[in-house]
C-alpha cells in the first residue's frame, strides 16, 4: 500500500476486483452490480493516480492506505446496492461492510497525524470517499422511504456544482464543530436505517431529521459565504470611491519661494 505512486492505485483496483469476486461467489451480486462495482474501482484508480501525479507524491503513505482500504469496501457496498434494485441483498454482508468503512473513517486521520503524513490529497481523498458512501446509502434507503432521501447524499455534489457557477462559494469556510457532528449523524442514521434496526416510522423520522440538519448546516454555510461576498464587494466599491476622490481632488499649488 505504501509502494510507488504507480502501484498504489493498481493495488486498490486489484483489491476492489477481489472483493467483487468474493461477493459474487457468496452473495450472488447481479451483473449490473458487478459492472457498477468495477466502474467504481476503475474511476477510483484513475482519480487516485491523477491526484498522486498532480501533488508529486511518490508513495501512497500509511494514512492514504487506510483510506484506500475504506474506499475498497465502498466498492463492495456499491455492488450490493445496485444489486438490491433487482433482488434483495443480505444485510448481514452489507451492514458490516458499511460499518467497517465508517469505523475506518476515524482511523486514517489518526494515522496521518501520528505518522506526520497529513496532506491535501489525503484530506480530499478521505472527504470524497465519505461523500460517495453517504450518497450510495441515501440511494439504498430510498427504497423503503422514498427518493427524497437521495437529497442527503446529493447535497454536497449540488454545493460543488453551484460553486462552479458562483465563484464566491469557493471561499474557505471557518471550521465548525457542528458541521462535523452533522456529517457524522448522516452516516449513523443511514446505517441504522439500512440495517432496519428500528421500526420503519422511527427510521423514517430519523432520516428526515438527518436531512433537516443537513439543510440547516449547508444553509448556514451558504449564508455565511454570501454575507462574506457582500462585505468584500462593499469594501471594493468603497475603496474605488476613495481612489476616485483622491484622483479628482485638486492639488494645492506650492507656495512661491521666499514667501
Amino acid at each position: 500500500m505504501t509502494a510507488r505512486e504507480s502501484r498504489g492505485p493498481i493495488v486498490g483496483l486489484a483489491a476492489n476486483l477481489i472483493l467483487l469476486t468474493a461477493l459474487a461467489a457468496t452473495t450472488g451480486i447481479s451483473v449490473a452490480g458487478a459492472l457498477a462495482g468495477t466502474a467504481y474501482a476503475v474511476v477510483l484508480a484513475v482519480a487516485l493516480g491523477t491526484g498522486l501525479r498532480r501533488t508529486g507524491m511518490r508513495a501512497l503513505g500509511p494514512a492514504n492506505a487506510v483510506t484506500l482500504a475504506r474506499a475498497t469496501l465502498v466498492g463492495g457496498v456499491v455492488a450490493l446496492v445496485v444489486t438490491s434494485f433487482q433482488t434483495p441483498v443480505p444485510l448481514s454482508v452489507l451492514v458490516p461492510l458499511i460499518g467497517v468503512a465508517l469505523a475506518l473513517d476515524g482511523v486514517d486521520g489518526q494515522v496521518a497525524r501520528r505518522t506526520n503524513s497529513t496532506s491535501r490529497l489525503g484530506a480530499r481523498f478521505d472527504m470524497e470517499v465519505d461523500a460517495f458512501l453517504i450518497l450510495v446509502l441515501s440511494v439504498f434507503v430510498a427504497g423503503p422511504f422514498g427518493w427524497w432521501t437521495i437529497a442527503i447524499g446529493a447535497f454536497r455534489y449540488v454545493f460543488v456544482a453551484a460553486s462552479w457557477a458562483l465563484p464566491w462559494m469557493n471561499a474557505a469556510l471557518p471550521p465548525k464543530f457542528s458541521r462535523k457532528v452533522v456529517a457524522a449523524v448522516q452516516g449513523v442514521v443511514l446505517v441504522v436505517a439500512t440495517a432496519s434496526l428500528l421500526p420503519d416510522a422511527v427510521s423514517f423520522a430519523a432520516v428526515a431529521g438527518a436531512l433537516a440538519s443537513l439543510i440547516w448546516s449547508f444553509g448556514r454555510d451558504v449564508l455565511w459565504l454570501w454575507d462574506t461576498e457582500q462585505r468584500r464587494r462593499f469594501a471594493e466599491v468603497r475603496a474605488g470611491v476613495v481612489a476616485r476622490r483622491a484622483v479628482a481632488r485638486p492639488r494645492t499649488a506650492p507656495a512661491p519661494a521666499g514667501a
